[in-house]
């Protein structure tokens, strides 16, 4: 009896851990190629083209963790279908490095045309970057 009780409260936690853990359809990552480390504490700003108007419309901004990634941009329960830029902004993460860079921002635009996962990473170094869609 003990046991069942223990086993039917496992299985209760595991079901509201799993309905509570949200999903999202974005994600971004930097790397350092000049250090071959992540590049922590850099500033993404997520923005969406609003056809109509031809403007860009700010959705988000998040900063980089310890392992230069964000992992929670655009919530995945809604169409996020569209054009959007994520813009970069390298230059204070150069600066606290003591490093003169040449961009002193990145902006990358890209499209999402399914409910699929979308990861944007790029590869970083003072005078160079390149991105490409990761998994």
């Amino acid at each position: 009896m003990k046991k069942s009780i223990i086993l039917g409260l496992l299985m209760l936690f595991s079901t509201v851990m799993v309905a509570q853990s949200e999903k999202y359809q974005l994600s971004s990552h930097i790397l350092d190629v000049s250090k071959g480390t992540p590049a922590s504490g850099v500033t993404i700003k997520l923005e969406k083209l609003d056809v109509k108007t031809n403007n860009w419309i700010k959705v988000d901004e998040k900063v980089t963790d310890k392992n230069g990634r964000i992992t929670d941009f655009l919530k995945g329960n809604t169409s996020n279908l569209g054009i959007y830029k994520l813009t970069y902004f390298t230059k204070e993460y150069f600066k606290r490095s003591q490093i003169e860079s040449f961009y002193p921002f990145i902006e990358v635009v890209f499209q999402i045309t399914d409910n699929s996962h979308y990861h944007v990473p790029i590869t970083l170094s003072a005078f160079g970057y390149a991105t490409y869609r990761g998994n």
